[in-house]
């Protein structure tokens, strides 16, 4: 089986050791995804802003093996507040409502930055026929 890796510039992925998104035969997963757009935080102190950019990040990093929203099978959300389940859960419902995911939602008690309210991860599936010779 061949594994694929995506790595993206984001510094925590080099400074702790890992790719964004790793694919390995149908599966395709996706790291914690906070929502920075080019090192800057979009949303602060907004649950929906952050988790509909988390999401975005996170779908962006299945593009390279040819996946979008509906190819997801699994989302994971993260809050640091049981306050942002409805906004974090609108924004979910949004991108995933025509192909709806299993999905787990926890509250947790931070993240490294104490500014992020939401951070994600996604499981996706990909056909045979869906995976490009060159990611």
């Amino acid at each position: 089986m061949t594994i694929e890796r995506v790595r993206t510039d984001n510094p925590w992925e080099e400074r702790i050791g890992f790719a964004r998104a790793v694919a390995a035969g149908d599966r395709v997963l996706v790291a914690g995804t906070m929502p920075l757009v080019d090192g800057v935080l979009q949303g602060e102190g907004d649950p929906y802003v952050q988790t509909r950019a988390a999401l975005s990040n996170a779908l962006a990093a299945l593009k390279p093996f040819g996946l979008g929203a509906d190819a997801v099978l699994r989302t994971r959300l993260y809050l640091t507040h049981l306050r942002d389940v409805d906004a974090a859960g609108r924004a979910h419902r949004e991108l995933f409502e025509a192909t709806p995911p299993v999905a787990t939602l926890v509250v947790v008690s931070g993240f490294v930055d104490s500014r992020v309210l939401v951070e994600v991860e996604l499981e996706a599936f990909r056909e045979q026929s869906e995976r490009p010779s060159h990611p």
